[in-house]
């Protein structure tokens, strides 16, 4: 007999192809199965609720997994943190309903974007965690931006792969902010998918627009093409981070002692 659990897992990409296990390389799925597997002595399959890529980081991933049923979240968390590399760590671990599933299960994600503005972004103990831009933007330029793409849009335009089914996703959330440290500011968006380097793309246009390379009007006309051919090139992996995913309450086997899980799990 076993079990569906819900790890919380953070990550630092800068050593990973991605989430997902690849030909060669070293992926964050690859790393987290082998420990499922010393742990229960069998091949486990982790899924994620979102495929970061190389060089992105993970502040609040959900990797859903099925484990025996003498295991219980506090003891997986315990071994998890005790065998994976040093570059990861579980935050948490849930007990789920069966049938649950990190990724279709999920109802929404967020993930942030953060740059550096200031000259110090270029230290390396800042530059392998967010865009050393090292240059002011226009906050009110990026702010519109923004409003321009929340809602339900075709984001063809803003995809890296040109094979989908449909390209049709609801942006819930979309906010640019000042960091508190005075440093840079940070960009929070949630959605019901992503399309690979969505995100990416749509900073590196928005900060063109903040650089004034290119006028405002540029979003609306982007969300309107059915190609990616004058979007601007993606910004850098190292600033994007998988923040958080939402998921039913249901879905957890103990919504009651979650009181905050049960919406955005980070």
């Amino acid at each position: 007999m076993s079990w569906t659990f819900l790890a919380t897992l953070q990550y630092d990409g800068t050593g990973f192809v991605g989430w997902q296990r690849q030909p060669a390389g070293r992926s964050v799925q690859i790393e987290f199965e082998r420990v499922l597997e010393r742990l229960f002595e069998r091949r486990t399959v982790a899924h994620a609720a979102g495929r970061t890529d190389a060089g992105v980081h993970s502040i609040g991933q959900g990797v859903s997994f099925s484990a025996p049923a003498t295991w219980t979240d506090s003891t997986l968390r315990r071994a998890l943190n005790a065998l994976l590399p040093s570059d990861c760590w579980v935050e948490s671990v849930h007990p789920m309903q069966p049938g649950f599933h990190a990724r279709k299960s999920a109802l929404s994600r967020r993930y942030q974007y953060r740059i550096g503005l200031d000259e110090a972004s270029a230290s390396p103990f800042r530059r392998q965690f967010e865009w050393a831009l090292g240059k002011p933007l226009d906050l009110e330029l990026l702010s519109a931006a923004t409003q321009v793409i929340r809602g339900e849009h075709d984001f063809r335009a803003f995809a890296a792969k040109t094979d989908k089914p449909h390209y049709r996703c609801r942006v819930i959330h979309a906010e640019w902010s000042r960091r508190t440290d005075g440093r840079g500011i940070n960009l929070q968006i949630e959605a019901d998918r992503f399309l690979q380097r969505m995100v990416r793309m749509l900073v590196g246009t928005m900060v063109d627009i903040g650089l004034g390379r290119r006028p405002l009007e540029d979003m609306a006309v982007l969300l309107r093409r059915d190609d990616n051919a004058e979007t601007s090139p993606p910004a850098p992996p190292q600033g994007l981070y998988f923040a958080a995913v939402v998921y039913p309450p249901e879905l957890f086997a103990d919504p009651a002692g979650e009181p905050h899980a049960a919406l955005h799990l980070a």
